[in-house]
């Protein structure tokens, strides 16, 4: 059998709620960064913020998001309701959309990341729970790639509207804000009516509420080495505004700017899905480590590049690491984690994650302000070659546990 037919018969295995998910994902994504590709620029441009300043916005709003799935995680476990925790999270981000376009000013820009955030949180864990709950263990990584995947088409046609929009009204950066909230409203739709949570698949309820220190405990030493080596990863992947930013000070147009994030993101979901496939043959380390490889690749050339044929490579090379390795990540933590906890170590790893995007991204706007963007990136590039050289250790992670 050709490898074409297995991949389509291993699509067509992938349970319905998976694909339902991945469009909810799409969606959203599409309306998150069709603002998230100008944001930058405005709050640069047109508010007078400072690099550490956007840097600092963008890690407390992801970090934000991380702390929220901690709790999220856990009350998916508690109570054994994944969707309608989703089903909160993306509802809460669809009504912060209309903020973009209103704000006066950046403190109010940095609320409306904040409550975005808070949404993204709140669904998150439970959204990532619910992928394992439905999915096979050999089919984990496939699924968890296919939803990465749709995640990504949404994350660069968000952009490549922007795009669009900026041309037809002459470069308004917030009628573009208002065109971004359709998607978002369109994403909380198909979950509340395509999405299934069968209760044949549910895990048993945790006879206490897992955020308790026997609780944790049930986290063995192959999760917690998933989350130690995925922290220090996430101090070399810091905000991708700084692309942006990197982009237009290399001489690209701001009605141009979203083109970045379209080209990372096809990268990336071109890569994500053929990853996650890869890995359920039995090696996850190989896609990762080579999207380490990547990452370093990207920081040394956007580190020195000085023309735009320079950064589009340097983009490029930044989207394949990300899709050689977010999802992979997530079947990590799926593979070491039991099913009742499922939800909680989703949440503690987004929580430690994001610690250290906050940390990363408010560093990466210091070294630009105090000695340019070379600083940055090869700030990043040095974590980004710890990570690689941890990634032995991570061999110790089953897969595939039975639950």
């Amino acid at each position: 059998m050709s490898s074409r037919i297995v991949d389509i018969s291993r699509l067509r295995r992938i349970p319905p709620s998976v694909w339902a998910l991945g469009f909810v994902s799409l969606f959203m994504d599409f309306s998150s960064e069709m603002i998230h590709a100008l944001l930058p620029i405005y709050l640069v441009g047109a508010m007078g913020a400072s690099m550490a300043q956007v840097g600092a916005i963008e890690g407390i709003a992801e970090a934000t998001a991380s702390v929220v799935k901690v709790f999220s995680g856990a009350v998916s476990d508690w109570f054994g309701d994944r969707k309608r925790l989703a089903i909160m999270g993306y509802g809460l981000a669809a009504l912060t959309k209309p903020m973009f376009p209103l704000a006066p000013n950046v403190a109010w820009v940095t609320a409306a990341r904040f409550i975005d955030r808070v949404g993204k949180g709140i669904r998150g864990a439970p959204r990532d729970a619910l992928v394992a709950d439905v999915t096979p263990p050999e089919l984990r990584g496939a699924a968890f790639g296919l939803r990465q995947s749709l995640d990504t088409v949404g994350a660069f046609l968000g952009p490549a509207v922007a795009v669009v929009v900026m041309w037809a009204t002459v470069d308004d950066i917030r009628a573009v804000f208002w065109v971004a909230t359709i998607p978002a409203v369109v994403a909380v739709v198909i979950l509340a009516f395509g999405v299934v949570e069968p209760s044949e698949t549910r895990p048993a309820r945790p006879a206490r509420f897992p955020l308790h220190i026997e609780a944790l405990r049930g986290l063995d030493g192959a999760f917690w080495l998933v989350v130690a080596v995925s922290a220090v990863f996430s101090l070399a992947r810091f905000s991708e505004a700084f692309l942006i930013l990197k982009a237009q000070a290399a001489g690209l147009p701001d009605a141009l700017a979203p083109l970045v994030l379209v080209v990372m993101n096809v990268v990336y979901a071109a890569s994500s899905y053929p990853a996650g496939v890869f890995s359920d043959r039995g090696d996850r380390m190989t896609p990762l480590a080579a999207g380490l490889v990547m990452l370093i690749g990207a920081d040394a050339t956007l580190a020195y590049a000085q023309s735009l044929p320079m950064v589009w490579l340097g983009v490029g090379l930044w989207g394949l690491h990300m899709g050689l390795t977010q999802g992979l990540f997530s079947a990590l933590v799926a593979d070491a984690a039991p099913s009742g906890l499922r939800g909680t170590a989703f949440g503690v790893f987004n929580l430690t994650g994001g610690a250290a995007l906050l940390v990363a991204s408010f560093a990466a706007g210091k070294l630009w302000d105090l000695y340019g963007p070379w600083a940055a990136f090869a700030a990043g590039g040095a974590f980004a070659a710890m990570t690689l050289a941890g990634l032995a250790a991570l061999r110790l992670v089953p897969r595939g546990a039975e639950d």
